[in-house]
């Protein structure tokens, strides 16, 4: 599978492991990114700056003054072609990213696509909605999932799959306001 994404594409994701149980069929089945190594995640920037380019020590130092926090995803959330799970709070996820396009302000979430930062977990895509439906059918049975964000990690696209490039952890006390 090559021709997706450039090779040395990177993103700054929080994988959510508690969250592959219930959502990781769905996503296999819904969600391209699935079949390219990329786990159930909330994508803290999308895209970053091409892997030569990303400065590690100061994403380090970033994220080093950030607080780990507990996440909660009870609820599915809908756009028109997207079914995602819906962190709460999603404050810290949005605080995030703002901290990395204020330190790097080439990197825009979706590249600036959208207006604002929605915090998700996505699921799947579908135009016609009817596979979307029965997937939050299934896993909103499942739902409560509870998880501790205390690192973002650096993912870079190889060529083949997305790879794991280096954890940063959230190490301060309590996160800026």
């Amino acid at each position: 599978m090559t021709g997706r994404y450039p090779a040395g594409l990177t993103a700054l994701v929080v994988p959510v492991p508690e969250a592959e149980p219930v959502v990781g069929r769905w996503r296999a089945a819904l969600d391209p990114a699935a079949a390219y190594g990329v786990p159930a995640h909330v994508t803290v920037m999308y895209p970053f700056l091409p892997l030569d380019a990303v400065d590690r020590e100061a994403l380090a130092e970033l994220f080093a003054g950030y607080a780990p926090f507990e996440v909660v995803f009870a609820r599915c959330g809908r756009l028109p072609e997207l079914l995602y799970l819906e962190p709460a709070p999603g404050e810290p996820f949005v605080q995030l990213a703002h901290a990395v396009t204020g330190r790097w302000p080439e990197a825009r979430p979706y590249g600036g696509k959208y207006g604002a930062v929605l915090p998700h977990l996505s699921v799947g895509y579908e135009s016609d909605g009817a596979a979307l439906d029965k997937a939050e059918t299934a896993i909103e049975r499942e739902l409560p999932v509870t998880a501790r964000v205390g690192a973002v990690q650096l993912v870079a696209y190889d060529g083949t799959a997305w790879q794991v490039v280096e954890d940063f952890p959230l190490t301060a006390a309590s996160s800026p306001p």
